[in-house]
C-alpha cells in the first residue's frame, strides 16, 4: 500500500507545479495586455509632427526647378515686391496666392487671381488641403509638394 501512494505523489507533484506555471504565465500574459493597453493613443499630434516637414519644390520654371520653399507659418506669392516670394512670371498677380501650414496642415488659398490656383489641375476656391504629391500651379509657376 505504501508504494501506490508513492506513485501518486510522484504523479501529482509535477502535475500540480505545471497547473501553477501555467496559471502564473496566464495572469503575466493578462498583466501585460493591461500595461500595454493603458498606454495613451498617439493620434493627431504624432500625424502633425509627420506632416509639418511638407514643403513646396519648384517644377517649372526651369531657372527655380529643383528649389525648395519652406512654409513657415505662411508665405504670399505673387510679382508684387510686398510678396515674401516675388517671382517674375507674367501670368501671376501681384499678390496671387497664400500657402500656409497650420500646426502641420499645408494649405492653398488663392488671393483673387486674374488667372487662378491650380491642385491638381483642378482650380481652387477657398482654402484647400495639400497632400505629398499634390501639384500646385500658380500662374506659369508649378510647385510639388514633398517632404
Amino acid at each position: 500500500m505504501l508504494g501506490a501512494t508513492t506513485n501518486y505523489a510522484a504523479v501529482v507533484r509535477p502535475l500540480q507545479v505545471l497547473v501553477m506555471v501555467i496559471a502564473v504565465l496566464f495572469f503575466a500574459r493578462v498583466l501585460r495586455v493591461a500595461i500595454v493597453e493603458s498606454r495613451p493613443v498617439e493620434g493627431p499630434t504624432k500625424e502633425r509632427r509627420r506632416r509639418a516637414n511638407l514643403a513646396l519644390e519648384f517644377v517649372e520654371p526651369p531657372e527655380f526647378e529643383g528649389e525648395r520653399v519652406g512654409v513657415d507659418p505662411a508665405f504670399v506669392i505673387g510679382r508684387g515686391a510686398e510678396c515674401d516670394l516675388v517671382v517674375p512670371d507674367t501670368y501671376l498677380s501681384s499678390r496671387h496666392a497664400r500657402f500656409s501650414n497650420d500646426d502641420g496642415d499645408l494649405t492653398v488659398e488663392d488671393l483673387g487671381s486674374t488667372n487662378g490656383t491650380y491642385v491638381n489641375q483642378t482650380m481652387v476656391h477657398g482654402r484647400v488641403h495639400l497632400e505629398k504629391g499634390d501639384i500646385v500651379q500658380v500662374g506659369g509657376v508649378l510647385f510639388e509638394v514633398v517632404r
